[in-house]
């Protein structure tokens, strides 16, 4: 461990073990968060040329509520210059979110030793959450950006396979979409309801919850999760507003019943000091499809966006859709901006028998 003595809580962490002479491991904390800011900037920088950050995000996974899921460890060069920052997130029981964010400027021989070094930690630390969760083994699951050739080639070598493409959307919004409130007759979309604290109703939460639960069952890489834990992850994002979250009510035989729900997040400011919104799901249940559910609830998120001055509302689809989301967005004005891919790697937990989540689709 390099630095001056730390505080340690809890279980002794799982460290990166093989690095190269003179390099060191550790638990980020406080004092890392602005060069691990830097570091994801100029990561972002060599592959997309932008270097666009969001430094709450950042600080969030860091040492903020997204650590609470996260196994994370910083690798310090020999001169103590954090270079690269590895993340494995507890996402959903038998799922295990890496993240390498590596520094551009590293060299060739030396990025792959560390790859070896750090994808075999990620493994040994989504096997211990597995142990932990009584499961016999996870999939780990790492996001690549389409122009990313680097991490590509680090995962083909450690066994990673490609598994889907995601289209990374946005539509840009004007003031004249702040009277976009088109809905089909038979459905009303309304925010969640809130007390006056601000405190959301907890049956409609937990609408929002069931919606998008059963809507994404057949979807790719979907896996099971809790209430729960599907609040927590959506809470922890520094952009969450409960005033962002959106049920579409459908009349049944002159019964009002929740048939789709969208929940919603503040996106920061770009280069010209706009915010924006970001759809993080949009579900509609199976007995609701068929009835515009789907580009009501949109068009109460553009409505909204615009309201508030923001400038686009962006999201993330799956390039081979079951349900066509893709062209939907499409005829409605969203654009793709750029494409990002899945890697997956399963692994198992030895000596035991215990059962392995598969993600929905994939189980019999």
């Amino acid at each position: 461990m390099s630095g001056g003595p730390r505080t340690q809580t809890g279980f002794l962490p799982i460290v990166p073990e093989d690095l190269p002479e003179g390099w060191t491991t550790r638990v980020p904390d406080e004092t890392d968060v602005d060069e691990l800011i830097a570091l994801v900037s100029s990561a972002k920088r060599a592959v997309d040329g932008s270097g666009a950050v969001e430094a709450e995000l950042v600080a969030g996974e860091a040492v903020g509520e997204g650590s609470w899921t996260r196994r994370q460890v910083v690798v310090a060069d020999p001169q103590g210059v954090i270079r690269v920052w590895a993340r494995v997130h507890d996402r959903a029981a038998g799922r295990s979110n890496v993240d390498l964010t590596a520094d551009p400027a590293l060299g060739r021989e030396v990025e792959q030793e560390l790859a070896v070094s750090l994808l075999a930690w990620a493994e040994a630390v989504a096997l211990r959450i597995a142990r932990g969760r009584g499961l016999g083994g996870t999939r780990l699951d790492v996001s690549v950006h389409e122009d990313d050739d680097r991490l590509r080639s680090m995962l083909e070598a450690a066994g990673f396979t490609r598994a889907r493409r995601w289209l990374q959307m946005s539509r840009p919004i004007g003031p004249g979409d702040a009277e976009l409130a088109e809905t089909r007759e038979g459905v009303v979309v309304r925010q969640v309801a809130r007390r006056e604290d601000g405190t959301p109703v907890a049956a409609d939460l937990q609408a929002v919850y069931r919606m998008i639960e059963e809507s994404f069952a057949d979807h790719f890489n979907s896996y099971r999760e809790s209430f729960p834990e599907f609040l927590s992850r959506l809470r922890e994002a520094p952009g969450h507003r409960w005033d962002h979250w959106w049920i579409a009510d459908i009349e049944i035989e002159g019964q009002w019943v929740p048939g789709g729900a969208v929940a919603a997040a503040v996106l920061p400011e770009d280069a010209d000091g706009h915010e924006g919104t970001y759809i993080d799901y949009i579900g509609v249940h199976r007995l609701a499809r068929g009835r515009g559910v789907a580009k009501s609830l949109l068009h109460a998120v553009i409505a909204d966006a615009a309201r508030r001055g923001r400038n686009r509302v962006s999201l993330e689809v799956d390039a081979d859709s079951p349900t066509g989301a893709d062209g939907i967005y499409a005829s409605m004005g969203w654009v793709t901006r750029y494409r990002t891919e899945s890697w997956h790697r399963d692994v198992r937990v030895e000596g035991t028998d215990a059962p392995v989540p598969q993600a929905r689709l994939d189980e019999s």
